[in-house]
């Protein structure tokens, strides 16, 4: 197997806090590089509205020009006012995001070496949702369990010694600022991907970068959570993204951050894992 690249991105939140030339430089930057896979990790809009989600349309037609993509709705992509608490038709929420983005929710790519598997953690207001907190209502991520049976269902069906990652919006994994998980039951899912032998997970949502490594017994799983690429970035820190490459041997995480001086992102921290 040769070297996969991902460019991972999260948070794009196309329509008010966007910054038109960070979306620029981004494009740039995967018509450069000819990465294999963009992987886009949800939060494509900022209120999951038309005009909103046709930006993030073209921007994604754009990265399809030289690479593979993959992407998922975010809690910001959910109308979930149209049924809350699973009171009404709950495909009514993603109605948007279907018709401008993607009909496939949960979509999985396979390229060779590497399965590429997506978990749907924005479910909108439901009794599994709710917590103590009313800032919560809307932002609080789930796993089903249905969900992780599909997962395991889809890497049985990869090839044998595939490389396999899970993207999903909310980080499983405690944010340095936030000091908050963005899903619920994180125990439980990440020792699902233990079970499961998960190499990496794709994230977002805390709207800070993070490189992470969670020990298991059998073996590691690295967590790539993607900073934001807006104006709403946690503690003032820049707008960021992740680039990643993947082999037999390592995955290495490398975290682009913005520069206002170089008008462009540039090298931020890295880390690199033995597999």
């Amino acid at each position: 197997m040769t070297t996969t690249t991902v460019f991972h991105c999260s948070d794009l939140h196309f329509g008010h806090p966007a910054v038109p030339e960070q979306y620029e430089a981004m494009e740039a930057l995967i018509s450069e590089f000819n990465f294999n896979v963009v992987a886009i990790s949800g939060d494509v809009s900022q209120r999951a509205r038309s005009g909103e989600f046709q930006r993030a349309r073209a921007f994604i037609r754009r990265a399809e020009e030289t690479s593979k993509v993959i992407c998922i709705p975010g809690n910001h992509d959910v109308t979930w006012w149209k049924a809350p608490l699973n009171i009404g038709d709950e495909s009514k929420i993603f109605a948007n995001y279907r018709r401008f983005i993607s009909d496939d929710i949960e979509p999985v790519l396979r390229v060779p070496g590497v399965t590429f598997v997506s978990l749907n953690t924005s479910h909108g207001v439901t009794s599994e949702t709710l917590t103590w907190r009313l800032r919560d209502i809307s932002i609080i991520g789930i796993v089903r369990r249905a969900q992780i049976e599909r997962l395991r269902t889809e890497f049985s069906e990869s090839p044998v010694g595939d490389i396999r990652v899970v993207m999903m919006h909310h980080n499983p994994v405690k944010g340095e600022l936030s000091q908050r998980h963005g899903l619920k039951h994180t125990a439980r899912v990440l020792g699902a991907f233990a079970d499961m032998s998960v190499d990496l997970v794709l994230c977002g949502h805390d709207h800070q970068d993070a490189i992470h490594y969670i020990e298991h017994t059998k073996k590691g799983t690295v967590i790539s959570t993607a900073g934001t690429v807006s104006n709403r970035m946690r503690g003032g820190r820049p707008s960021s993204v992740n680039s990643i490459r993947i082999s037999p041997e390592q995955i290495e995480v490398s975290t682009l951050v913005w520069s206002d001086p170089e008008r462009n992102f540039v090298p931020g921290p890295s880390k690199c894992f033995k597999r």
